[in-house]
């Protein structure tokens, strides 16, 4: 979906200084509503060039009708803001939908253990049809919605029919149609659906007609994540400074933005600065069933990002589509879609000691591309699930567009439940979510014998051989255990130009650039030679393991008197302030800072290419030697040219790796078998003494949670 000329130029209009009178008629014909503010006024609310306004200018109190995102009342009041239309349309559908569904026999109340209902919900087990107990979780999402929504007209019961009999349907390519329980938007793919929203009302208007009636029909979530950018770095105050570049240079959309979070009903904008917009999907947005004034049903989501799968660890079925699409959801209409096969992906033992869940992600992504999973869903199923935590099926979810699937699910199970206690859903929520999902069989209880399912085809992983590992130099999916990065570097060095081929020379391959870092320091750089070493991306910030994992690295590293060098471009961008949160409690934020690790800002940063210029120098350095710099990131994407123009080879790996890796100062090396730096003693450190146990990191995450716990008593 593209912004066109018109669309540009009303964008523009609306954003103009309130010394622009057009601006003013042009926001005063999108919204009657006097309470609407415009984003034009030169007051103390306006965003000025004074910079440190600029930053209260954006508190969340001003954002979407003064709600506070955060609130799981916020969630709530979404629907219930509602103009007087979309209020009478909600009440007027749920107030006749026994009536005129075709399976309202199935429609039937969900009793309070100690007395009265949840609500009512449309039973799948009432069907009686063997079918569906075989059915994967992930198709009884879309069964049930289809039922929720079969009036004869957008989803039939011939297409109710389609999706029972899915083991036979699936392999013809049937279309079905899916009406998702809400939206997600992102700055970058939100602004264009707003804009036309704008349009609509605008024509509304012009038409003579009322534009209070131009809002989503379901509930939409816009978080402000992909603005900010690692400008500046290894400073205390860099947060800061990058947030305020991040709103001089988007004032224009930002504005925009928050006018229309004010303007439409039942739309939520999450405010820049507030984290990256699938963790906050999964500590507040998410509601894995919604209440909808009585009516129960599975939280489901289409969003603008691709990753939107990482909300699929939650058991909420969720992946990307493009903007037209997602309008039309918002809007009411039922999306067109092929109904899936599902891969049956079984996991069983644990995790072996020093493995990551990055580690686990980069083998499964492996797995599944060889396997061929485009446009198929992936259902994860056995004992191996429930041995890893909410935050490790989030990080393999996550990576579903990497591995080419439309979604990685993990059904909803004590797990589950524990992780929304602990993200501040209340006891009631909880028990709602249980109780609704368990009656409707879709919720898995590993405790108890498993019901058989069919699937389209099977995989099978023991946790157990998973080792640690990065993926690079230019595609997730090619994974290199660590043991043989060495090898597989040299092997690079050597092939020609591809996707594992840099094709240089062997005369040149051990060549070293000498130069002075800032015109003061000296330095020198070689090909594998790392210049970018960033903490970032939702698929691995929003993981208190591999998170903590990486402030030990750095504390070991401290207490040995290792140290980053001053030319590697080190960042964290934490997923939300959860994760700075646990990282200064523990103590380990310090030592972080130590190794250049300062918090950079909350979004996406390196992993979009938001990666700020290197400095002048070092960049020289660089291009006028041709060297074949790295970068290493602990995020889902490394195609060449993708993270900065300057680093030809970049590598995914767990946020502990980055730190190694920085501390390192090359990927040209072998940890077995080699030091990592020397000591303040002059002993040589290797990878094996700072690299901490899955004990160690266990203890410091329970000491946070015991710590949580006692807090929130």
């Amino acid at each position: 979906m593209y912004i066109t000329s018109g669309t540009s130029a009303l964008l523009r209009r609306a954003s103009h200084s309130s010394s622009s009178r057009t601006g003013k008629r042009v926001f005063s014909s999108l919204s009657k509503k006097p309470a609407s503010p415009s984003p034009n006024s030169n007051s103390s609310h306006s965003v000025g060039n004074q910079q440190t306004r600029s930053l209260s200018y954006f508190s969340a109190a001003r954002w979407s009708h003064g709600v506070d995102w955060k609130s799981p009342a916020s969630l709530a009041s979404q629907i219930r803001i509602s103009s007087a239309f979309s209020d009478t349309l909600l009440h007027r559908k749920i107030a006749t939908m026994a009536s005129e569904n075709a399976f309202k026999g199935i429609f039937t109340s969900l009793p309070k253990p100690g007395g009265g209902e949840f609500g009512k919900f449309y039973s799948l087990p009432a069907l009686n049809d063997p079918r569906i107990d075989k059915l994967p979780y992930s198709i009884r999402i879309l069964l049930e919605s289809a039922i929720r929504n079969c009036d004869g007209f957008q989803v039939t019961k011939a297409d109710v029919e389609k999706i029972i009999d899915w083991e036979k349907t699936s392999p013809n390519q049937v279309e079905i149609p899916f009406k998702p329980a809400r939206v997600l938007l992102q700055d970058f793919t939100g602004v264009p659906v707003v804009v036309d929203l704008a349009c609509m009302r605008n024509a509304m208007n012009k038409l003579g007609g009322d534009s209070d009636k131009i809002n989503p029909l379901v509930p939409v979530d816009l978080v402000i994540d992909h603005s900010v950018q690692v400008d500046i770095a290894r400073t205390e105050n860099a947060v800061h400074e990058n947030q305020k570049l991040e709103f001089e240079r988007n004032k224009e959309r930002f504005a925009f933005l928050k006018w229309g979070s004010n303007a439409f009903q039942n739309m939520l904008v999450v405010p820049p600065g507030s984290g990256i917009v699938h963790q906050v999907n999964l500590e507040y947005l998410a509601r894995v069933v919604f209440n909808n004034e009585g009516l129960l049903y599975p939280d489901s989501v289409v969003g603008t990002d691709s990753h939107t799968t990482m909300i699929d660890g939650l058991g909420v079925a969720g992946w990307g589509v493009g903007g037209i699409e997602a309008e039309a959801a918002m809007l009411g209409q039922p999306m067109s879609m092929v109904l899936p096969g599902v891969v049956g992906f079984k996991l069983s033992g644990k995790l072996l000691d020093g493995v990551t869940a990055t580690d686990l992600v980069l083998t499964v992504t492996q797995i599944l591309r060889k396997h061929g999973v485009v446009g198929k869903f992936v259902e994860f199923y056995g004992a191996g699930v429930g041995e890893i935590s909410l935050a490790d099926r989030a990080t393999i979810a996550n990576m579903s567009p990497e591995y080419g699937a439309t979604m990685g699910f993990f059904p909803v199970d004590k797990v589950t439940l524990q992780y929304l206690k602990l993200t501040g859903r209340s006891d009631e929520t909880v028990s709602m979510i249980e109780a609704y999902l368990r009656a409707n069989n879709m919720f898995v209880d590993y405790s108890e014998p498993q019901q058989e399912r069919v699937y389209s085809s099977y995989l099978h992983l023991d946790l157990g051989d998973v080792v640690p590992c990065v993926s690079g130099p230019k595609r997730p999916h090619d994974r290199v255990p660590l043991k043989d990065m060495k090898d597989d570097w040299h092997s690079c060095l050597d092939s020609k130009v591809g996707f594992k081929g840099f094709a240089v020379p062997k005369e040149t391959q051990e060549k070293v650039v000498k130069f002075l870092f800032k015109g003061e320091e000296p330095a020198e750089l070689k090909h594998g030679s790392v210049v970018i070493a960033a903490i970032t991306s939702c698929t691995n910030t929003s993981n208190p393991s591999v998170m903590l994992g990486a402030g030990l690295v750095a504390k070991k590293a401290c207490e040995l008197g290792l140290k980053v060098k001053p030319w590697v471009k080190t960042s964290l961008a934490p997923g939300s302030g959860v994760a700075t949160k646990y990282l200064q409690e523990s103590g380990l934020q310090k030592y972080l800072n130590e190794q250049g690790f300062n918090i950079v800002g909350y979004g996406c940063t390196t992993c979009i290419g938001n990666s700020g210029d290197l400095e002048k120098t070092v960049g020289d350095a660089i291009t006028e030697n041709d060297i074949v710099a790295a970068a290493v990131l602990s995020g889902n994407r490394n195609f060449e040219g993708r993270v900065h123009p300057l680093t030809r080879a970049n590598y995914l790996a767990s946020p502990p790796l980055v730190v190694a890796y920085a501390i390192a100062g090359t990927v040209n090396i072998d940890f077995d078998k080699e030091p990592i730096g020397v000591s303040k003693d002059g002993k040589d450190v290797y990878f094996r003494d700072i690299w901490p146990s899955n004990e160690e990191v266990a203890e410091v995450c329970f000491l946070i949670f015991l710590y949580w716990l006692l807090t929130l008593k």
